[in-house]
């Protein structure tokens, strides 16, 4: 190797070197120029917030309002029935599919949720004398027992999203608070179509498929009532029941 040879490279090894310093402090600056421009907000990210939904107290009508009854009620127990007693919305996507939505959830348990507006309800719909808790100092003479079945949103065809909601209702007499003989069972279903694919929509439904049964639930109290309190076991339906596999 003569000396030009030599001198050549020596300065490539310099160059080599110079150009491996100079990327890593131009790393270094982008590292820093990213890290202000993300604490000043200045990189638009897109916010997935969770957003929490509650039911809303169904209207009483003034036809239920003028025919109350004598009887005292309390609603012993509200169960929702797996996999729908979640907070997250639960969404049907296939005939044995179903999702839930991290983003779209009630404020409080669904069971929780829904036992609110349906005591409300009863107490403004003005069906019963009074609606009390179990351990109130008013004795209940008739205890009401509610089991959600299904709480979903269909999304099994784009264009025909709904809001399905299907709940059992038995109603006892019980003397003294403890409950006795069955005077009322009836099985209840709505399918509400949506206006959107979204959980807003999906909300609304759901509060009008509980309007629809407890309306109808009302008008069952006072029939089952006016006959003598003998029990009733009707389905009342506009949507079929869930196929599980």
């Amino acid at each position: 190797m003569n000396a030009y040879e030599a001198s050549n490279l020596g300065t490539g090894t310099v160059n080599t070197v110079s150009r491996e310093t100079r990327a890593r402090r131009a790393s270094r600056q982008i590292g820093c120029l990213f890290t202000v421009c993300l604490l000043c907000g200045c990189i638009s990210r897109p916010h997935l917030n969770v957003r929490t939904f509650a039911f809303a107290i169904p209207p009483a009508s003034e036809a239920t309002q003028a025919c109350r009854t004598h009887r005292v009620v309390a609603v012993r127990s509200l169960r929702v029935a797996a996999p729908f007693d979640r907070r997250s919305f639960v969404y049907r996507t296939g005939e044995y599919s179903f999702e839930s939505d991290p983003y779209a959830e009630f404020f409080v348990s669904a069971s929780e949720g829904l036992l609110v507006p349906i005591r409300s309800h009863m107490r403004q719909a003005g069906t019963f004398e009074a609606v009390v808790e179990l351990r109130s100092a008013l004795k209940p003479d008739t205890v009401a027992e509610i089991n959600v079945l299904e709480l979903y949103g269909d999304f099994q065809q784009p264009r025909e999203a709904a809001a399905i909601l299907r709940l059992r209702v038995l109603l006892f007499d019980a003397p003294n608070g403890v409950p006795g003989k069955l005077i009322l069972e009836r099985e209840y279903s709505r399918r509400i179509a949506l206006k959107a694919r979204t959980a807003d929509a999906l909300i609304a439904g759901w509060n009008e498929a509980l309007a629809q049964i407890l309306a109808q639930f009302d008008s069952d109290v006072r029939s089952s009532t006016a006959e003598g309190g003998s029990p009733k076991q009707v389905r009342i339906s506009n949507e079929p029941r869930l196929q599980t596999p």
